[in-house]
């Protein structure tokens, strides 16, 4: 079975629910993980912003979540699984950031990762710094996508 990343909350390529916005409640979506390969050590989820490339210069990091364990297949509406660790977002904060795009509509990429490892990287690490420790240790990724609109 293919690692799959879904969410009750909206479906892949569809629109995300204001709620989830970061001016709206800015509350962390639900997701569910399956198909998790049998040597994952442990998970990364990354969420980000390709669109925002276009308004302002680069690519906007909103969610980065590691050492995510591989039994913990839900995230709760608004919530994390325990015992894992979340890093910067492009707003300067520690945890998850909600859609906000200052020009028009955007697709926003959650991107989940199965590790063969677990990950010695501090609270508040930037993407760019998990992405570098993820290299060569992802046995598997898988990708869900969502839309939003300001």
């Amino acid at each position: 079975m293919a690692l799959t990343l879904t969410s009750k909350a909206f479906k892949n390529g569809k629109t995300i629910p204001k709620k989830f916005g970061y001016k709206h409640g800015n509350i962390s979506p639900p997701l569910t993980v399956n198909g998790i390969p049998e040597k994952t050590t442990s998970l990364v989820l990354i969420m980000d912003d390709p669109d925002a490339m276009g308004a302002v210069g680069k690519i906007w990091v909103h969610w980065v979540v590691w050492n995510i364990e591989p039994d913990k297949t839900e995230f709760k509406e608004n919530s994390i699984p325990s015992n894992c660790v979340e890093g910067e977002t492009d707003f300067g904060e520690i945890g998850y950031g909600g859609p906000a795009p200052p020009d028009k509509e955007h697709t926003y990429i959650f991107m989940i990762y199965a590790l063969d490892k677990k990950l010695d990287a501090p609270k508040g690490s930037t993407k760019k710094e998990i992405e570098s420790l993820i290299k060569n240790h992802v046995i598997e990724k898988a990708e869900l996508t969502g839309k939003y609109a300001p």
